[in-house]
């Protein structure tokens, strides 16, 4: 498979929200032969391929808990959010190195324009 760039689905409601911590249009998600590697702004997590266990779609959440980068409250997760409406959840056998918080991570959610598109490549 050729390298596959997944960009998130941007709100423009929350662009002053994200400048601060540098999300662009270049940010998203990159998946290779090998790898998946999310960019958002300052923060990025990457694990091959391997370890990524399941995904599902989920949304919409609420605004607050879906946009801008966040830690779940069920668990130790990480969101990656450009908008609420919807995004793919990504689960890890091995937990990822910290983006935020005080420990690592076993899930992340991108809001990606096609969560379809992203979770059929990571399968």
């Amino acid at each position: 498979m050729a390298e596959a760039f997944f960009p998130y689905e941007r709100d423009a409601r929350w662009r002053a929200l994200l400048l601060p911590i540098g999300v662009t249009a270049r940010d998203g998600v990159t998946v290779t032969d090998t790898t998946m590697r999310a960019t958002f702004g300052l923060f990025s997590v990457e694990t091959p391929l391997t370890n990524i266990t399941t995904t599902k779609i989920t949304g919409p959440h609420r605004w607050y808990t879906a946009v801008g980068v966040r830690l779940s409250f069920s668990d130790d997760g990480v969101t990656f959010g450009t908008n609420h409406l919807r995004g793919l959840s990504i689960q890890f056998e091995d937990k990822v190195r910290r983006v935020i918080g005080l420990h690592d991570h076993s899930s992340l959610w991108v809001s990606v324009a096609d969560p379809e598109g992203l979770a059929a490549a990571l399968d």
